[in-house]
């Protein structure tokens, strides 16, 4: 839909060109604007175009493992993750199937899955937000320009802090998403239910087993911000358990048209059992 508030657009081409995001009142940054564009924004007056400024859609992180650019759409890292180029970056079998599995799980027509971003998703905080659960899966950083000129770094875990609430703070800018080599040679799993064949996911549970033999779980969809359970081992029955049980309290189940909180609860423990019988 056309946004009648917005007045001025510019191509951001360099860092220097996001310096006055924090103090330019009504000015945000749009990648693939799929949600932008798909209600009114009556709070938003100017558009700063983050696509120009040719980030890879994926590369060798700094530190080892993979980035993935924030403005990567979710079609472009599916098309990584299935033409060879994760796996040149080290990404086994298990990880380009947990791509596709969770860009799947959004459930988006053709032209959204063209355009929509990774860093998008992210950003909007969503609890069935599929590549924050693809990331909190393989113990993805965010990678945050900071309004300084700086750069944090936070596990996407703890970045996304409740429905539609992330740790970004005015001026900053999610640069992208750092996954640990360990985390690309796990074997990894994702488990989902929704109430209909093609509904939004209710509950969403990934397992990954690293070559060490730590076993991580991780928990999206029915709850207003992700939980992770990290085991030495494979976690055994009354463990899972107890861990479920847990996020009952905190965070606590979320509650909307797709899903009653106890109906949740119960798939979210069904899911994480049948995830970590399939490691």
């Amino acid at each position: 839909m056309d946004l009648s508030s917005v007045t001025s657009w510019r191509a951001a081409t360099q860092r220097a060109d996001l310096a006055t995001l924090a103090t330019t009142a009504g000015e945000t940054v749009v990648a693939g604007g799929t949600w932008l564009f798909s209600e009114p924004q009556p709070d938003v007056t100017g558009l700063v175009d983050l696509t120009t400024l040719g980030w890879p859609a994926v590369e060798a992180a700094p530190g080892g493992g993979v980035r993935v650019a924030a403005t990567c759409s979710i079609e472009e890292l599916v098309a990584a993750a299935e033409d060879g180029r994760l796996a040149a970056l080290g990404a086994g079998p298990s990880v380009a199937a947990l791509v596709r599995d969770a860009a799947e799980s959004l459930l988006m027509s053709p032209k959204i899955w063209h355009t929509a971003t990774v860093g998008g998703n992210v950003c909007l905080g969503l609890p069935a937000g599929a590549m924050t659960s693809l990331a909190v899966a393989l113990d993805a950083e965010a990678v945050v320009w900071t309004a300084d000129g700086g750069e944090r770094r936070e596990p996407v875990a703890t970045f996304v802090q409740g429905a539609r609430v992330t740790a970004l703070a005015p001026g900053e800018v999610l640069r992208g998403l750092d996954v640990p080599a360990a985390s690309l040679a796990a074997t990894a799993v994702l488990r989902r239910v929704a109430l209909t064949t093609y509904g939004r996911t209710a509950a969403l549970v990934t397992a990954r087993r690293d070559p060490d033999g730590t076993v991580v779980l991780g928990a999206t969809g029915s709850l207003p911000r992700p939980a992770v359970l990290r085991s030495a081992g494979t976690p055994g029955p009354a463990e899972v358990d107890a861990w479920v049980d847990g996020l009952g309290a905190d965070p606590g189940w979320y509650d909307d048209a797709h899903g009653a909180p106890d109906w949740r609860a119960a798939m979210t423990r069904r899911l994480a059992h049948e995830a970590v019988a399939a490691l």
